[in-house]
């Protein structure tokens, strides 16, 4: 018999940007920290239909009503029970003062060495399958055509109602463009990762430019994507595998504090003193 589903505490870190799935019409993966430190994927999740109530944001405090899923086997993965709100705890996100302090108090524990090791880890004992680290280098932000538009059937996908879900007032747009990131772990054996990105952040920062700056959208978002990722921030990318494809890693989020400055004692919060 499966385990009744159970009320869980998490910190939430990671909102892909929506696709069409037949099991909810549209659904965003998200990533959290749970109150005791580990890493917790709740799928799907159809933030765009969810009551104004439970539209929770990044680095906010949650409390949800979950399960495990039967057709996921990712140790991370737990689904949220129909019908169950989800329970908004803080008002506002953890602060981004002091050099994102609050912040890395929670994430520095779950911080792996490299993407190599998260990658071996997993094809070994199959977990984990949700992480966090520090590319050693970043070599290019790639930004390649996609399909422009939904598929038919996606757009059946979208438009359909469901059992528990109110649908969103407007259709999901269609990004023609896929994030990829080419960088270097700190394996010493590494020989370079290529990754696309579907952080719910790059995506909607693209539909926001395109308007904003029309055709020079590419600078303004080089800029925040490449430019001060590589030089201005501490970039961590948070990865996940792909539910289809269990050997498939993909950058779910970009965590991206200032660099750290050196102090009397060591490093500030980037680095262990």
């Amino acid at each position: 018999m499966p385990a009744p589903p159970e009320k869980r505490k998490a910190l939430i870190v990671v909102r892909t940007y929506p696709t069409p799935a037949k099991k909810g019409a549209e659904v965003s993966c998200t990533a959290a920290i749970t109150e005791d430190g580990k890493w917790m994927r709740l799928f799907p999740i159809p933030w765009r239909a969810l009551d104004e109530e439970e539209r929770f944001r990044k680095y906010q405090w949650v409390e949800v009503t979950v399960s495990k899923p039967r057709d996921d086997s990712r140790p991370e993965s737990f689904q949220l029970a129909a019908g169950v709100p989800i329970k908004i705890l803080t008002q506002k996100p953890l602060t981004t003062k002091n050099n994102w302090k609050a912040r890395w108090e929670t994430l520095r524990p779950l911080i792996a060495d490299s993407m190599c090791g998260l990658q071996k880890s997993r094809d070994e004992r199959g977990f984990p399958t949700l992480g966090l680290f520090r590319p050693k280098t970043i070599q290019r932000l790639r930004i390649e055509d996609d399909d422009p538009e939904w598929t038919p059937a996606q757009i059946a996908i979208l438009t359909q109602g469901h059992l528990w879900q109110k649908k969103p007032l407007k259709q999901l747009e269609k990004v023609p463009y896929k994030f990829i990131y080419d960088y270097s772990c700190n394996n010493a054996e590494c020989k370079g990762h290529s990754m696309t990105c579907t952080d719910w952040e790059i995506a909607q920062s693209w539909r926001k430019w395109k308007h904003e700056y029309g055709a020079k959208w590419e600078d303004a978002f080089r800029n925040k994507y490449e430019t001060e990722m590589i030089e201005k921030n501490d970039t961590h990318f948070y990865v996940g595998t792909v539910h289809k494809h269990p050997a498939s890693w993909i950058i779910v989020g970009l965590f991206y504090p200032p660099k750290p400055q050196p102090s009397a004692t060591g490093w500030l919060f980037g680095k262990p003193a």
